[in-house]
């Protein structure tokens, strides 16, 4: 009788966590595939009511589990609410319940959105989130960054957070922010600037090739910036209309090694790379580039929910 209790019990528990992993009736995101699409279009036909929707179909899919590899999504949905101030609190309202392993993803859309007050927003979901309170303490009175003060060299997630946020906005300011990261393109000494440029290049060089809007900023920033910026948009730029921007990416794996090999590395930004959560095969390769136009490349890497992995199993040697 025991059995058959225990055996009941786990088959409920079991038919439950199915049913929690199943798309609710009638979610306009039932598969990763039409949250992707949705995602890759919304700048030209923004639908920022279908937001909560949209962030409980990440949660379901697992893409918001990793903060780190989640930084195209913390960076959209930022984008969203920031480009909806009259709607923002609605937006944040809608994406609760959420259980607390995954409300860093909250704290970091507000904070990321660009709202004047997102810290008076943010403060108004204090109560909803008492096991988050050491990082909205961080955020609401301590050194938690914005959008544009993250440091591009510190890990893939800044790069892939603008993009996210250019996703939802189509505003040059992310883009413009990416392409400053090209001055590292040709670093000789600091692992993590090398990693952070090869990684905006290839970024910058995939989309271009996916939307010709970009091409027309890219052109923009390459009249007004630096000498050193001015060369790697000219190899972008030219990489992006030719369609071969695979060189990049091998070249920037190539020049990545070539580093580790002979050195000298600064450790100061080398071990923060190395101690991430992805490694730099998965920016320069498993990248959110994909969400312009290359959809069955990377929904291997974002929908597993292993970002990281993948990246690295497909992309670890040039």
């Amino acid at each position: 009788m025991r059995i058959a209790v225990g055996l009941l019990s786990a088959l409920v528990l079991a038919s439950a966590v199915h049913a929690a992993k199943r798309p609710p009736p009638q979610d306009p995101f039932p598969t990763a595939d039409r949250l992707m699409e949705w995602i890759k279009d919304y700048r030209y036909e923004p639908e920022p009511d279908k937001l909560p929707a949209a962030v409980l179909a990440m949660r379901r899919l697992g893409l918001v589990k990793d903060i780190e590899a989640a930084g195209v999504f913390v960076g959209f949905a930022a984008g969203v609410i920031g480009a909806n101030p009259d709607k923002a609190e609605k937006l944040v309202t809608g994406m609760f319940p959420m259980p607390p392993e995954d409300q860093a993803f909250i704290i970091k859309v507000v904070a990321y959105s660009g709202l004047p007050d997102w810290k008076g927003l943010l403060g108004r979901f204090v109560e909803r989130m008492p096991a988050r309170k050491v990082m909205l303490e961080q955020y609401l009175y301590g050194d938690g960054k914005t959008l544009y003060e993250l440091p591009l060299e510190s890990g893939m997630t800044p790069i892939d957070t603008l993009w996210g946020n250019y996703f939802a906005t189509g505003a040059p300011q992310p883009i413009e922010r990416v392409i400053t990261a090209l001055a590292w393109a040709a670093e000789k000494e600091d692992l993590g600037k090398l990693s952070a440029g090869g990684m905006a290049k290839w970024t910058v060089a995939s989309n271009g090739a996916r939307d010709r809007e970009l091409l027309d900023v890219y052109r923009v920033q390459e009249a007004v910036q630096t000498e050193d910026i001015k060369k790697q948009l000219k190899e972008v730029i030219s990489a992006a209309e030719l369609f071969e921007t695979q060189k990049i990416r091998k070249d920037a794996l190539a020049a990545i090694d070539d580093l580790k090999r002979k050195g000298p590395i600064k450790k100061s930004t080398w071990w923060t790379w190395a101690a991430g959560a992805a490694p730099t095969a998965v920016g320069l390769a498993c990248v959110t580039a994909s969400a312009l136009g290359q959809v069955e490349f990377g929904l291997p890497c974002i929908v597993g929910g292993a970002l990281t992995t993948w990246g690295a199993k497909q992309y670890g040697t040039p």
